[in-house]
């Protein structure tokens, strides 16, 4: 039987010849990724076992440094369960602290045509590697852990062929924004991303759409392995892995294809980005009170670099304030080196350590109430980032930048060498 990429993962994860739509299927788990929120006592339960201490990630992000007392704890008790189990792959807070799935990527734990599991909701991601990953609940994840299995119910896919490439100062945030904005929800199925246009793509560009997948309420996304990803994981790990490519008769939901040159700045309107979203001038002259560059989706080393670039020479508005928060320490020091934290911080920027942080409303950028805030991370819904009556609009490292300079929502062609706005 014809098969996708994901049907390929999961086929071969759980031991079967084929797997497709409708289909129950139980699989080996590769690599199992646990963070600080993961021992909060509401979820975590004290284990007696795990099926492989080399299998497993514990990677604290999200309130890191501890911001009061709970998460002091939460971090305390996976601490110790680190110690008890041997875990080698442990990222505390310091040098080698950062997103868990940043982390997954540049470290090279997520490996492509395995199955990666983690309880955070934007653990697919790794499908910019060629991996199944996805976020689980709780329980599962401590089955996950102690067994080395989970499972899954097939979905249908949709797959989308991406052709041409991106214009200056256009980024992937923006094609995601696209698809949320003309194609909407894909609660149901999974999302495959191919064709001529990956060539052009880094794995963080790549990675920004899989991290995104599940604000389009996608199950799995998954990235066609290419020479740009083989070339990114043998820079990163001796470990095999086996890719899996898509059978050129594979059955599809729909098929779909993506001009990347006609891409342009888009931006997702305040409490969601389904069917939401709009060009920048659209939404132009909004003003804004923080401006937010991070989170799994958009702290990478290239969306410093273009925030940077937005920003040089020049001051963040009065009465705005821009907050960038690196996705790893490791981002941070390549950023350092490059210069972009000075160029941020002379603009006026405050660079955090690397946490999810603002995203989630954890700390280091909270929203006070009536506040507008524009942001290149992953959600935008009432409350995510503050108090419920904030306003979040959702767009690219770029344009965020642009309009913590302008102190309203701005095309980043004002500042960038990318033609004029139009």
């Amino acid at each position: 039987m014809p098969m996708t990429i994901i049907e390929k993962i999961l086929a071969r994860a759980s031991g079967q010849k084929s797997v497709g739509p409708g289909d129950l299927v139980d699989v080996d788990v590769d690599t199992v990724v646990l963070f600080d929120s993961s021992f909060f006592p509401v979820d975590w339960r004290d284990v007696l076992k795990v099926f492989d201490p080399d299998k497993l990630v514990v990677a604290f992000d999200h309130r890191i440094p501890a911001p009061n007392r709970a998460c002091a704890e939460a971090q305390v008790t996976g601490r110790a369960f680190v110690k008890r189990f041997g875990i080698k792959r442990f990222h505390d807070v310091g040098y080698d602290q950062g997103i868990a799935h940043v982390i997954a990527a540049e470290r090279g734990y997520a490996l492509p045509g395995t199955v990666l599991v983690c309880q955070d909701s934007h653990t697919g991601s790794a499908g910019a590697l060629n991996c199944a990953a996805r976020g689980i609940g709780a329980p599962d994840m401590i089955y996950a852990a102690t067994t080395g299995k989970a499972w899954f119910e097939m979905c249908p896919t949709v797959r989308y062929d991406l052709r041409g490439t991106l214009k200056p100062g256009v980024v992937t945030k923006d094609v995601f924004l696209h698809l949320a904005g003309n194609y909407g929800d894909h609660t149901g199925t999974n999302i495959e991303f191919g064709g001529p246009g990956l060539t052009g793509l880094s794995i963080s560009a790549r990675r920004t759409i899989a991290t995104m997948g599940t604000e389009l309420n996608a199950e799995f996304s998954t990235f066609e392995p290419d020479d740009v990803l083989f070339d990114y994981m043998k820079a990163r790990t001796a470990a095999p892995f086996h890719p899996q490519y898509p059978d050129a008769d594979a059955k599809y939901l729909e098929r779909r294809t993506i001009d990347l040159g006609a891409m342009e700045p888009l931006v997702a309107l305040p409490d969601g980005v389904i069917r939401n979203t709009v060009p920048v001038n659209e939404a132009r002259g909004q003003h804004v009170d923080q401006a937010f560059i991070g989170s799994c989706a958009n702290g990478n080393l290239e969306d410093l670099a273009i925030a940077a670039a937005v920003v040089a020479g020049r001051r963040v508005a009065a009465g705005t304030r821009l907050i960038v928060t690196p996705g790893t320490q490791e981002i941070y020091r390549q950023a350092m080196k490059a210069g972009y934290v000075e160029t941020l911080m002379n603009a006026g920027a405050v660079v955090t350590n690397a946490t999810c942080g603002a995203c989630g409303g954890g700390h280091l950028g909270i929203l006070g109430s009536n506040e507008v805030c524009i942001t290149a991370s992953t959600r935008n819904y009432k409350g995510r980032m503050g108090d419920p009556s904030a306003r979040i609009y959702m767009a690219s490292p770029a344009t965020v930048a642009a309009s913590a300079i302008a102190g309203v929502i701005t095309h980043p062609g004002e500042f960038l060498a990318m033609g004029a706005p139009s």
